[in-house]
């Protein structure tokens, strides 16, 4: 659990929040070879959230960017924007809209929703934290999110890898998103 000051812990107000790209990103991390995680990020491009009087009826909607994933290996990203992966040229983004908000207290919640990628759309359960709210210098109501989720990659048609001699296989199925957002308050 983050720790914050309890006077920005409290609930987000009420209202519409516009995403803030330049504090958003969608990280990741996939076994590589059986031995160690290869990590890497996608930037959130566009994004709605809408927090209701009762936290139950909030709604999120984001779109990520793969075709702009990095991953500190510009072979590896070219491969997984490749048709072998998110075939960015014809899937440039992902999608998620969430379908229901369980908010647990304290800040923790679990977001259900329906994650597209590709053409497929399936449904993800995040463990989520609310990080708090805060007036900005620039004026404005800045309120912060983080989420998890492990899923497998298979179930996205993401199917591409090689058989190891020793066993196993190149990379490995379960990938884990983490999600951080911050929004503004239209």
């Amino acid at each position: 659990m983050t720790t914050t000051p309890e006077s920005i812990r409290t609930a987000p107000a009420p209202g519409s929040y516009e995403l803030d790209q330049s504090h958003s990103h969608v990280s990741f991390s996939a076994r590589h070879l059986m031995v160690t995680k290869v990590r890497g990020r996608f930037p959130v491009t566009a994004g709605k959230l809408v927090v209701g009087e009762n936290p139950q009826d909030s709604s999120v909607e984001a779109t990520i960017d793969v075709s702009a994933v990095e991953s500190g290996d510009p072979k590896r990203d070219e491969h997984l924007r490749s048709p072998d992966f998110f075939h960015v040229e014809k899937f440039p983004t992902v999608t998620f809209r969430s379908t229901k908000v369980e908010d647990h207290g304290d800040g923790e919640f679990t977001l259900e929703g329906d994650l597209t990628v590709k053409d497929t759309t399936r449904p993800v359960t995040l463990k989520g934290e609310y990080l708090g709210s805060q007036e900005s210098p620039w004026g404005d109501t800045r309120v912060g999110f983080s989420a998890e989720v492990e899923v497998s990659r298979k179930e996205w048609g993401l199917e591409w890898n090689v058989a190891l001699e020793t066993g196993g296989v190149l990379v490995g199925d379960k990938i884990k998103l983490t999600i951080d957002a911050e929004w503004v308050k239209a």
